[in-house]
């Protein structure tokens, strides 16, 4: 089981609320990059999704050809962890739907 430092979590959070601050003064200049970076955080974590699915079914797949190595409740649990994470996804998908929705409504 992994423990968590609570030193090295609060410097972490300092460091960002820094980089929030110091992007907040920047003012619109900040607009086009913040942008850039939400695409490419979407798709990491679609690639990461992606990445989750095919290692649950290779687990399943090693589990149903007899490999020693991989148990029943590995196979669950990564099974388990690709499912929410692509129902996160979907989630994600559909607010953004939505939110594209109510902007195409307002009028100008």
């Amino acid at each position: 089981m992994n423990t968590i430092d609570t030193n090295q979590l609060l410097m972490q959070l300092r460091a960002a609320a820094a980089q929030a601050r110091a992007g907040a003064t920047e003012g619109v200049q900040t607009a086009q990059p913040a942008s850039a970076n939400f695409s490419s955080l979407l798709t990491q974590s679609i690639d990461k999704v992606n990445a989750m699915q095919k290692s649950s079914s290779s687990l399943a797949t090693a589990f149903e050809t007899g490999d020693p190595n991989v148990t029943l409740p590995q196979v669950m649990i990564a099974k388990s962890k690709a499912g929410l994470a692509f129902e996160g996804m979907v989630q994600v998908r559909n607010k953004m739907i939505d939110a594209y929705q109510e902007i195409m409504r307002m009028q100008v």
